[in-house]
């Protein structure tokens, strides 16, 4: 079986957790690589609702092993939680489904603290962080000061990095910021009893993939966020604190590049982000209140309205080049049923690429007829109206990378598959 990366294409919430709700079913494992409960991942199974902010989405389908890899920083509190959430909704999530890598960074009290001041502080300034200690942890973790999941199980090591680190961060949260400090037992014990509980899930992540890579079981790598929240390659510095694009599946779960079968990105029909940055496309007014209503975009970890845009054909085309796209899943189709006319960014003005600097992109749009027929039920490509087929193959042309799978609907079963990779 091939091993598959997922990533997004562009700023997040494209639809990666029902892609890899769709693909889980062939991998004997799936792991997320990047991020932290920053993210949430929708699926929406027999009509019920499911958000997933730690644990990946292949939780959901019987056989597969989940993992958390090196590459995420972990909110212990927010990850018992979810497993409780799960196990009362008949979901098991015993340690044969689920093993948390021991070199996972751990958020902490001061990570959460330090996150939400500076935030505050920043005033009309502010970049639109969850303020879920995302940033203050992997902070730490490159400043080689962090606690790890091997840690945090470990009474002795997390009372000497505690001990060590807090009268600094104390400093900073309340002579900087003006906060309340954190006692150093408390969090101690509070955090020793969270260790205890996740410590059975806690191993090496590294040595049990290579050993699925042996038996070619199939890995499913699943990314948070988007490309464009790459602390790299992003719309700096409205981005997240880690690597979002294909690369750094390799690097946060500990695999080789050579390990990489196939990479899959993810782009809604239309565009959009949560938070301040850069948005070339974006509507305002009306039309991105319409589009906004009509997708439901509203965020799945902080319930923030969406700024919603038309499809950027330069961004996306951009994104296939960063993560060497193999094969583009759209989704969100059926939100764009009923428009007359569906516009779409074909370049930027005066510029060949995409420009570093996203406030300097100037989008240029070229309108695609739109239909009225409801695609929701339909279960091929054949069966789409004319004009959405013809929507579909022009985005593909404009990004160079083939279109294999189409959602038309939240549902599980409104998914299309085009390609084969789908089909396998």
């Amino acid at each position: 079986m091939v091993n598959v990366v997922v990533v997004g294409a562009q700023w997040g919430d494209e639809g990666k957790g029902k892609v890899v709700d769709v693909l889980a079913p062939r991998m004997e494992a799936v792991v997320r690589f990047q991020g932290g409960n920053n993210a949430g991942h929708t699926l929406v199974v027999d009509g019920n609702k499911l958000v997933l902010h730690l644990l990946p989405s292949g939780m959901l389908r019987a056989g597969c092993r989940c993992v958390i890899g090196n590459g995420v920083v972990v909110d212990p509190k927010v990850l018992l939680k979810e497993i409780a959430s799960l196990e009362a909704s008949g979901i098991p999530v015993g340690t044969d489904r689920l093993l948390v890598s021991a070199n996972a960074h751990v958020i902490m009290p001061w990570h959460l603290a330090l996150d939400r001041l500076r935030e505050e502080a920043k005033g009309e300034n502010r970049i639109g962080t969850t303020c879920r200690g995302i940033g203050p942890t992997y902070e730490d973790k490159v400043a080689r000061r962090g606690v790890r999941m091997c840690d945090l199980i470990d009474r002795g090591r997390l009372r000497a990095i505690v001990e060590a680190s807090l009268p600094h961060k104390n400093r900073m949260i309340c002579e900087w910021f003006g906060g309340e400090g954190l006692e150093a037992n408390a969090i101690i014990e509070a955090y020793g009893v969270l260790g205890e509980r996740l410590a059975p899930y806690v191993g090496d992540a590294v040595s049990y993939l290579h050993e699925v890579i042996e038996r070619e079981g199939g890995i499913l790598f699943e990314g948070a966020q988007g490309t464009y929240l790459d602390v790299d390659h992003g719309s700096y510095p409205f981005v997240t604190s880690s690597n979002t694009v294909s690369g750094g599946a390799c690097a946060g779960a500990g695999v080789g590049p050579t390990a990489i079968d196939e990479v899959v990105g993810i782009a809604k029909a239309y565009t959009t982000r949560v938070g301040s940055g850069p948005f070339p496309t974006e509507l305002h007014g009306e039309a991105g209140e319409e589009l906004r209503r009509l997708g439901s975009e509203f965020g799945a970890t902080t319930g923030r309205p969406r700024r919603c845009g038309w499809f950027d054909a330069p961004l996306v085309r951009h994104a296939g080049m960063l993560n060497g796209l193999t094969r583009l899943a759209l989704t969100k189709l059926d939100v764009l049923t009923g428009m007359k006319e569906i516009p779409i960014c074909v370049r930027y003005e005066g510029v060949s690429g995409v420009p570093a600097d996203l406030s300097l992109a100037r989008p240029v749009y070229e309108s695609m007829p739109g239909w009225e027929e409801d695609i929701g039920a339909c279960e091929s490509f054949g069966e789409l109206p004319e004009a959405c087929r013809a929507y579909v193959r022009r985005v593909e042309a404009l990004v160079g990378v083939p279109v294999e799978v189409i959602s038309v609907g939240p549902g599980r079963k409104q998914t299309i598959a085009v390609g084969d990779l789908f089909g396998r």
